[in-house]
Protein backbone atom coordinates (compact mmCIF):
# COMPACT_ATOMS: atom_id res chain seq x y z
CA UNK A 1 0.00 0.00 0.00
CA UNK A 2 2.82 2.47 0.87
CA UNK A 3 4.53 1.74 -2.46
CA UNK A 4 1.26 2.38 -4.29
CA UNK A 5 0.75 5.70 -2.48
CA UNK A 6 4.33 6.70 -3.25
CA UNK A 7 3.86 6.05 -6.96
CA UNK A 8 0.61 8.09 -6.97
CA UNK A 9 2.11 11.11 -5.23
CA UNK A 10 5.35 11.25 -7.24
CA UNK A 11 3.77 10.81 -10.68
CA UNK A 12 3.77 13.99 -12.76
CA UNK A 13 1.02 12.60 -14.98
CA UNK A 14 -1.66 12.16 -12.33
CA UNK A 15 -3.75 14.79 -10.60
CA UNK A 16 -2.62 15.28 -6.99
CA UNK A 17 -4.92 13.45 -4.64
CA UNK A 18 -4.84 11.32 -1.51
CA UNK A 19 -2.92 11.46 0.79
CA UNK A 20 -2.38 15.21 0.30
CA UNK A 21 -6.09 15.74 -0.33
CA UNK A 22 -8.12 14.55 2.64
CA UNK A 23 -11.70 15.80 2.46
CA UNK A 24 -12.38 14.57 5.98
CA UNK A 25 -10.15 17.33 7.36
CA UNK A 26 -13.02 19.80 7.25
CA UNK A 27 -15.45 17.36 8.86
CA UNK A 28 -13.62 16.83 12.14
CA UNK A 29 -15.69 19.09 14.38
CA UNK A 30 -19.11 20.71 14.38
CA UNK A 31 -17.46 24.13 14.13
CA UNK A 32 -15.51 23.18 11.01
CA UNK A 33 -18.54 21.54 9.41
CA UNK A 34 -20.58 24.66 10.08
CA UNK A 35 -17.96 26.94 8.53
CA UNK A 36 -18.04 25.13 5.18
CA UNK A 37 -21.72 24.24 5.10
CA UNK A 38 -22.90 25.16 1.62
CA UNK A 39 -26.67 25.20 2.22
CA UNK A 40 -27.95 27.12 5.22
CA UNK A 41 -31.58 26.74 6.29
CA UNK A 42 -33.35 29.55 8.11
CA UNK A 43 -36.89 30.02 9.42
CA UNK A 44 -37.04 32.89 6.91
CA UNK A 45 -37.10 30.27 4.16
CA UNK A 46 -40.42 28.80 5.30
CA UNK A 47 -44.03 29.47 4.35
CA UNK A 48 -46.54 27.73 6.62
CA UNK A 49 -49.66 26.33 4.87
CA UNK A 50 -52.82 26.52 6.97
CA UNK A 51 -56.45 25.47 6.59
CA UNK A 52 -59.14 27.85 7.80
CA UNK A 53 -62.84 27.19 8.27
CA UNK A 54 -65.95 28.88 9.65
CA UNK A 55 -67.02 28.83 13.28
CA UNK A 56 -65.37 29.60 16.58
CA UNK A 57 -63.02 27.60 18.80
CA UNK A 58 -62.54 25.13 15.94
CA UNK A 59 -59.27 23.21 15.94
CA UNK A 60 -60.19 20.08 14.02
CA UNK A 61 -57.39 17.50 13.63
CA UNK A 62 -56.62 16.36 10.08
CA UNK A 63 -56.28 12.60 10.44
CA UNK A 64 -53.73 11.88 7.67
CA UNK A 65 -51.62 14.89 8.67
CA UNK A 66 -50.68 14.54 12.37
CA UNK A 67 -50.15 17.93 13.97
CA UNK A 68 -52.20 19.80 11.35
CA UNK A 69 -55.70 21.19 11.81
CA UNK A 70 -58.62 23.01 10.28
CA UNK A 71 -58.76 26.28 12.25
CA UNK A 72 -61.52 28.77 12.82
CA UNK A 73 -60.25 32.33 12.48
CA UNK A 74 -59.82 32.86 16.23
CA UNK A 75 -57.73 29.70 16.56
CA UNK A 76 -55.86 30.51 13.35
CA UNK A 77 -54.60 33.73 14.92
CA UNK A 78 -53.08 31.75 17.80
CA UNK A 79 -51.33 29.41 15.35
CA UNK A 80 -50.03 32.23 13.17
CA UNK A 81 -48.74 34.13 16.20
CA UNK A 82 -46.79 31.06 17.31
CA UNK A 83 -45.28 30.69 13.84
CA UNK A 84 -44.32 34.36 13.83
CA UNK A 85 -42.66 34.03 17.24
CA UNK A 86 -40.49 31.27 15.78
CA UNK A 87 -39.33 33.49 12.94
CA UNK A 88 -41.58 32.10 10.18
CA UNK A 89 -42.35 35.12 7.99
CA UNK A 90 -45.31 33.94 5.90
CA UNK A 91 -48.41 31.77 5.83
CA UNK A 92 -50.31 30.27 2.89
CA UNK A 93 -54.07 30.10 3.45
CA UNK A 94 -56.51 27.50 2.15
CA UNK A 95 -60.22 27.90 2.81
CA UNK A 96 -62.88 25.38 3.79
CA UNK A 97 -66.21 27.09 2.94
CA UNK A 98 -69.52 26.82 4.73
CA UNK A 99 -71.24 25.75 1.50
CA UNK A 100 -70.29 24.87 -2.06
CA UNK A 101 -71.83 25.40 -5.48
CA UNK A 102 -70.97 24.78 -9.11
CA UNK A 103 -69.14 28.13 -9.49
CA UNK A 104 -67.33 28.19 -6.15
CA UNK A 105 -68.81 31.57 -5.24
CA UNK A 106 -67.34 31.77 -1.73
CA UNK A 107 -63.87 31.92 -3.28
CA UNK A 108 -64.54 35.47 -4.53
CA UNK A 109 -67.02 36.57 -1.87
CA UNK A 110 -65.59 39.59 -0.04
CA UNK A 111 -66.83 37.98 3.19
CA UNK A 112 -65.52 34.52 2.32
CA UNK A 113 -63.48 32.55 4.80
CA UNK A 114 -60.10 33.41 3.26
CA UNK A 115 -61.01 37.09 3.14
CA UNK A 116 -62.09 37.01 6.80
CA UNK A 117 -58.90 35.21 7.84
CA UNK A 118 -56.68 37.56 5.85
CA UNK A 119 -58.21 40.67 7.40
CA UNK A 120 -57.88 39.19 10.89
CA UNK A 121 -54.21 38.24 10.45
CA UNK A 122 -53.23 41.58 8.94
CA UNK A 123 -54.99 43.46 11.72
CA UNK A 124 -53.37 41.40 14.48
CA UNK A 125 -49.95 40.87 12.86
CA UNK A 126 -49.31 43.46 10.13
CA UNK A 127 -45.80 42.16 9.45
CA UNK A 128 -46.89 38.59 8.76
CA UNK A 129 -46.89 37.94 5.02
CA UNK A 130 -50.23 36.46 3.99
CA UNK A 131 -50.26 34.42 0.79
CA UNK A 132 -53.67 33.30 -0.44
CA UNK A 133 -54.40 30.31 -2.63
CA UNK A 134 -56.36 31.31 -5.73
CA UNK A 135 -58.32 28.28 -6.86
CA UNK A 136 -61.89 27.02 -6.94
CA UNK A 137 -61.57 23.34 -6.03
CA UNK A 138 -62.26 23.84 -2.32
CA UNK A 139 -65.37 25.88 -3.13
CA UNK A 140 -67.02 23.95 -5.97
CA UNK A 141 -69.51 21.17 -5.32
CA UNK A 142 -67.84 19.08 -8.04
CA UNK A 143 -64.32 19.52 -6.64
CA UNK A 144 -62.66 20.69 -9.85
CA UNK A 145 -60.56 23.83 -10.15
CA UNK A 146 -62.84 25.72 -12.51
CA UNK A 147 -66.12 26.03 -14.36
CA UNK A 148 -67.34 22.74 -15.84
CA UNK A 149 -68.90 22.37 -19.28
CA UNK A 150 -71.92 20.12 -19.82
CA UNK A 151 -69.43 17.44 -20.81
CA UNK A 152 -67.71 17.69 -17.43
CA UNK A 153 -64.55 19.36 -18.73
CA UNK A 154 -63.03 22.40 -17.03
CA UNK A 155 -63.69 25.40 -19.29
CA UNK A 156 -60.46 27.40 -19.25
CA UNK A 157 -61.45 30.95 -20.19
CA UNK A 158 -64.59 31.39 -18.05
CA UNK A 159 -62.53 29.99 -15.17
CA UNK A 160 -59.98 32.77 -15.66
CA UNK A 161 -62.65 35.37 -14.92
CA UNK A 162 -63.49 33.72 -11.60
CA UNK A 163 -59.85 33.28 -10.63
CA UNK A 164 -59.24 36.96 -11.34
CA UNK A 165 -62.25 37.94 -9.20
CA UNK A 166 -60.91 35.73 -6.40
CA UNK A 167 -57.47 37.30 -6.51
CA UNK A 168 -58.86 40.84 -6.44
CA UNK A 169 -61.16 40.02 -3.53
CA UNK A 170 -58.32 38.44 -1.55
CA UNK A 171 -55.96 41.32 -2.28
CA UNK A 172 -58.63 43.80 -1.27
CA UNK A 173 -58.87 41.93 2.06
CA UNK A 174 -55.14 42.47 2.58
CA UNK A 175 -53.36 39.52 0.96
CA UNK A 176 -49.69 40.34 0.41
CA UNK A 177 -49.26 37.76 -2.36
CA UNK A 178 -51.87 35.89 -4.42
CA UNK A 179 -51.01 32.39 -5.61
CA UNK A 180 -53.08 30.87 -8.44
CA UNK A 181 -52.93 27.07 -8.35
CA UNK A 182 -55.64 26.05 -10.84
CA UNK A 183 -53.19 25.44 -13.73
CA UNK A 184 -55.38 27.23 -16.25
CA UNK A 185 -53.72 28.58 -19.37
CA UNK A 186 -53.36 32.36 -19.05
CA UNK A 187 -54.11 32.54 -15.34
CA UNK A 188 -51.13 34.74 -14.51
CA UNK A 189 -51.99 37.26 -17.22
CA UNK A 190 -55.64 37.28 -16.10
CA UNK A 191 -54.74 37.94 -12.46
CA UNK A 192 -52.14 40.56 -13.32
CA UNK A 193 -54.57 42.46 -15.53
CA UNK A 194 -57.34 42.32 -12.92
CA UNK A 195 -55.10 43.44 -10.07
CA UNK A 196 -53.68 46.29 -12.12
CA UNK A 197 -57.14 47.43 -13.13
CA UNK A 198 -58.19 47.43 -9.46
CA UNK A 199 -55.28 49.75 -8.53
CA UNK A 200 -53.36 46.87 -6.93
CA UNK A 201 -50.38 46.79 -9.26
CA UNK A 202 -48.02 46.24 -6.33
CA UNK A 203 -49.58 42.92 -5.26
CA UNK A 204 -47.21 40.11 -6.36
CA UNK A 205 -48.38 36.92 -8.06
CA UNK A 206 -46.78 33.62 -7.10
CA UNK A 207 -47.33 31.11 -9.89
CA UNK A 208 -47.84 27.42 -9.24
CA UNK A 209 -45.90 27.30 -12.49
CA UNK A 210 -45.20 23.58 -12.71
CA UNK A 211 -47.84 21.81 -10.66
CA UNK A 212 -47.84 18.11 -11.40
CA UNK A 213 -50.63 15.56 -11.12
CA UNK A 214 -49.47 13.72 -8.01
CA UNK A 215 -50.41 10.98 -5.60
CA UNK A 216 -48.79 13.10 -2.89
CA UNK A 217 -51.82 15.44 -2.76
CA UNK A 218 -54.06 12.85 -1.10
CA UNK A 219 -53.88 14.13 2.50
CA UNK A 220 -54.38 17.73 1.34
CA UNK A 221 -57.61 16.83 -0.44
CA UNK A 222 -58.93 15.41 2.82
CA UNK A 223 -57.78 18.50 4.72
CA UNK A 224 -59.29 20.95 2.23
CA UNK A 225 -62.29 18.73 1.41
CA UNK A 226 -61.48 19.19 -2.27
CA UNK A 227 -61.45 15.69 -3.80
CA UNK A 228 -63.09 15.75 -7.27
CA UNK A 229 -66.51 14.10 -7.28
CA UNK A 230 -65.75 12.54 -10.65
CA UNK A 231 -62.79 12.23 -12.97
CA UNK A 232 -59.37 13.62 -12.17
CA UNK A 233 -57.23 16.70 -12.83
CA UNK A 234 -54.92 15.24 -15.44
CA UNK A 235 -56.35 17.48 -18.17
CA UNK A 236 -54.95 20.58 -16.44
CA UNK A 237 -52.27 19.54 -13.96
CA UNK A 238 -49.00 18.37 -15.50
CA UNK A 239 -47.79 14.88 -16.35
CA UNK A 240 -44.95 14.10 -13.95
CA UNK A 241 -42.92 12.53 -16.76
CA UNK A 242 -42.48 15.86 -18.59
CA UNK A 243 -39.53 18.03 -17.62
CA UNK A 244 -39.33 20.14 -20.78
CA UNK A 245 -43.03 20.94 -20.58
CA UNK A 246 -42.56 22.07 -16.97
CA UNK A 247 -39.97 24.59 -18.09
CA UNK A 248 -42.32 25.78 -20.84
CA UNK A 249 -45.01 26.35 -18.22
CA UNK A 250 -42.57 28.39 -16.16
CA UNK A 251 -41.46 30.40 -19.18
CA UNK A 252 -45.08 31.20 -20.01
CA UNK A 253 -45.89 32.29 -16.46
CA UNK A 254 -42.75 34.43 -16.37
CA UNK A 255 -43.76 36.12 -19.63
CA UNK A 256 -47.24 36.79 -18.22
CA UNK A 257 -45.80 38.62 -15.23
CA UNK A 258 -45.34 36.08 -12.43
CA UNK A 259 -43.21 37.45 -9.60
CA UNK A 260 -42.38 34.05 -8.03
CA UNK A 261 -42.28 30.63 -9.72
CA UNK A 262 -43.17 27.42 -7.89
CA UNK A 263 -42.56 23.70 -8.34
CA UNK A 264 -45.10 21.37 -6.71
CA UNK A 265 -44.56 18.75 -5.29
CA UNK A 266 -40.98 19.18 -4.16
CA UNK A 267 -39.26 15.87 -3.44
CA UNK A 268 -40.20 13.92 -6.56
CA UNK A 269 -39.39 16.96 -8.72
CA UNK A 270 -36.10 18.29 -7.34
CA UNK A 271 -34.63 17.86 -10.81
CA UNK A 272 -37.22 20.29 -12.19
CA UNK A 273 -36.49 22.73 -9.38
CA UNK A 274 -32.76 22.54 -10.06
CA UNK A 275 -33.22 23.10 -13.80
CA UNK A 276 -35.57 26.02 -13.16
CA UNK A 277 -33.09 27.61 -10.75
CA UNK A 278 -30.45 27.56 -13.48
CA UNK A 279 -32.81 28.98 -16.11
CA UNK A 280 -34.78 31.69 -14.29
CA UNK A 281 -33.76 34.63 -12.16
CA UNK A 282 -37.14 34.77 -10.41
CA UNK A 283 -37.46 33.90 -6.74
CA UNK A 284 -38.11 30.15 -6.74
CA UNK A 285 -40.57 28.37 -4.46
CA UNK A 286 -41.15 24.68 -3.81
CA UNK A 287 -44.10 23.06 -2.04
CA UNK A 288 -43.20 20.25 0.37
CA UNK A 289 -46.69 18.83 0.01
CA UNK A 290 -49.04 16.96 2.32
CA UNK A 291 -48.12 13.45 1.18
CA UNK A 292 -44.43 14.16 1.70
CA UNK A 293 -45.24 15.38 5.20
CA UNK A 294 -47.57 12.48 6.02
CA UNK A 295 -45.28 9.69 4.90
CA UNK A 296 -42.41 11.06 7.00
CA UNK A 297 -44.74 11.38 9.99
CA UNK A 298 -45.98 7.81 9.51
CA UNK A 299 -42.47 6.40 9.25
CA UNK A 300 -41.41 8.28 12.37
CA UNK A 301 -44.48 7.10 14.29
CA UNK A 302 -43.51 3.52 13.49
CA UNK A 303 -39.96 4.10 14.68
CA UNK A 304 -38.51 3.59 11.22
CA UNK A 305 -36.59 6.84 11.10
CA UNK A 306 -35.62 9.85 13.19
CA UNK A 307 -38.31 12.46 12.46
CA UNK A 308 -36.22 15.53 13.23
CA UNK A 309 -33.20 14.36 11.25
CA UNK A 310 -35.32 13.31 8.28
CA UNK A 311 -37.29 16.57 8.35
CA UNK A 312 -34.15 18.69 8.27
CA UNK A 313 -32.60 16.51 5.55
CA UNK A 314 -35.68 16.90 3.37
CA UNK A 315 -35.88 20.66 3.81
CA UNK A 316 -32.15 21.08 3.20
CA UNK A 317 -32.43 19.08 -0.02
CA UNK A 318 -35.21 21.36 -1.28
CA UNK A 319 -33.17 24.47 -0.58
CA UNK A 320 -30.02 22.92 -2.04
CA UNK A 321 -31.91 22.19 -5.26
CA UNK A 322 -32.68 25.89 -5.62
CA UNK A 323 -35.71 26.94 -3.57
CA UNK A 324 -35.74 30.41 -2.07
CA UNK A 325 -39.10 29.73 -0.40
CA UNK A 326 -40.28 26.39 0.97
CA UNK A 327 -43.97 25.80 1.64
CA UNK A 328 -43.94 23.20 4.37
CA UNK A 329 -46.17 21.87 7.13
CA UNK A 330 -42.94 21.37 9.07
CA UNK A 331 -42.40 25.15 9.29
CA UNK A 332 -42.85 25.47 13.05
CA UNK A 333 -40.99 22.28 13.94
CA UNK A 334 -38.06 23.10 11.68
CA UNK A 335 -37.91 26.67 12.97
CA UNK A 336 -37.67 25.33 16.54
CA UNK A 337 -34.80 23.03 15.60
CA UNK A 338 -32.94 25.86 13.89
CA UNK A 339 -33.44 28.11 16.91
CA UNK A 340 -32.15 25.43 19.29
CA UNK A 341 -29.06 24.88 17.13
CA UNK A 342 -28.20 28.56 16.79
Amino acid sequence: MSELLSRRTTSTESTPGFPQVRLRRMRQTAALRGMVRETQLSPRDFVYPLFVTHGRDVRLPIDPMPGQFQFSVDQLLIEVAEAQSLGVPAVLLFGVPSSKDDLGTEAYDDDGIIQQATRAIKQAMPDMVVITDVCLCEYTDHGHCGVLTDAGVVDNDPTLELLAKTAVSQARAGADIVAPSAMMDGQIAALRAALDAADMANVPVMAYASKFTSAYYGPFRIAAESTPKSGDRKAYQMDGANAREALREMEQDALEGADILMVKPALAYLDILSQARQRFDHPMAAYNVSGEYSMLKAAAANGWLDETAAMMEVLTSIKRAGADLIMTYFAKDAARVLRENT
